[in-house]
């Protein structure tokens, strides 16, 4: 025989935060999807063109890396705020239950420190980018707002999880109750 369990109640006063942060969640993984629909299109175009025709899509690999910049970073916020970074659970499975809320705690200030840092290094980056006039090599296309989107996204993933370590968020961004007592 099965035996049921019961889900852990949650308030409305629980879900507010993460309900507050949802549209922000879904905006981005939407931004996130559709660029991943334009890169899969800029390949199919690509390819048919190459093997079927002989023309290539011009410009098609560059379309492609920047597309992935974009992809990859409107889905960081969206992949921290749901806590779904890949990790590696070797050693914490031998850890007592109770070092779970801490360990979440640990790994998101470093999360913090390291979003914080990239950054910073690609605004630095954009802005050396800039100044040189860099352009891609066939499209001509300037560089620098490249690297400043990925670093804004780069800043806005470390202050939603700054947020979720402010509501003291469970793993997944489940608000914890107040202790009552």
């Amino acid at each position: 025989m099965s035996e049921d369990r019961a889900a852990p109640e949650r308030t409305v006063k629980d879900a507010a935060p993460r309900e507050a942060l949802r549209p922000i969640r879904l905006a981005l993984a939407g931004i996130s999807a559709a660029l991943l629909f334009a890169m899969m299109g800029v390949t199919v175009v690509d390819v048919i063109g190459r093997y079927f025709f002989d023309a290539p899509l011009p410009g098609a690999t560059e379309l492609t890396e920047l597309l992935l910049v974009g992809v990859i970073f409107t889905a960081l916020p969206a992949v921290c705020l749901d806590d779904g970074h890949v990790t590696v659970d070797l050693l914490t499975e031998k850890l007592a239950p109770w070092t779970k809320p801490i360990r979440v705690f640990l790994v998101r200030i470093v999360t913090i420190g390291a979003l914080g840092v990239i950054g910073w290094r690609l605004w630095i980056q954009g802005a050396r980018l800039s100044s040189y006039g860099e352009v891609s090599v066939y499209l001509r296309w300037p560089v620098a707002p490249v690297a400043y989107f990925a670093a804004g996204l780069c800043i806005l993933s470390a202050l939603l999880v700054l947020v979720l370590v402010v509501l003291r968020a469970d793993e997944g961004g489940r608000v914890r109750p107040p202790r009552s007592g």
